[in-house]
């Protein structure tokens, strides 16, 4: 079995036997609605809200190994809990809380990787929200996979509905400019 889905289904069962809200976001998200790339870890937003970080954290560190020392204290401040798969595979878990990240959640979906198996994933829409926003050269390259491939099926009304708000937030003047030229080159 490939080890990247091994570790999402090991988190996803932890998360699901406490009817925890989340979903993958990251390259597991882009191996389904972009170009496949090589993926080296499991990233997923886990909606925890303000206040009650403390709770998940605890609980999942409970179980899971963290990757870096005060794992704990590194989450409570930086809203991501960096730990080990059982198997060795690094999992990064965004404390989410804001809005859009709870409709994000509200929107993902099952992804078949076969065998009567799958994994709940963010829409296309949201990760391109979740990699515009976050704007490293490595999400770009993954943004042009995924408007390539998704084509005119993009919601774009939703993708700036909630991308700019956020954009705002960050103070960011670029990424918007790069995604609508991106999206114009693709139609």
């Amino acid at each position: 079995m490939n080890p990247i889905f091994a570790a999402a289904e090991e988190i996803q069962a932890f998360c699901r036997a406490r009817d925890w809200r989340f979903c993958f976001i990251g390259g597991l998200a882009n191996l389904r609605w972009g170009e496949p790339r090589l993926t080296r870890d499991v990233d997923l937003t886990l909606l925890t809200g303000f206040g009650s970080e403390a709770r998940y954290v605890d609980e999942l560190l409970g179980t899971f190994r963290p990757r870096i020392e005060d794992g704990r204290g590194f989450a409570l401040t930086h809203r991501v809990l960096l730990l080990w798969s059982s198997e060795g595979i690094p999992i990064d878990i965004a404390l989410g809380a804001m809005p859009f990240e709870a409709a994000a959640v509200e929107r993902a979906s099952g992804y078949s990787i076969g065998a009567g198996r799958s994994l709940f994933t963010c829409s296309a829409e949201d990760l391109v929200v979740f990699k515009a926003f976050a704007g490293r050269d490595r999400d770009w390259v993954d943004l042009e996979g995924i408007v390539a491939r998704q084509g005119g099926g993009l919601d774009r009304e939703l993708v700036w509905r909630e991308l700019l708000p956020l954009l705002e937030l960050k103070e960011d003047a670029t990424s918007a400019a790069r995604l609508r030229a991106l999206f114009e080159s693709a139609s």
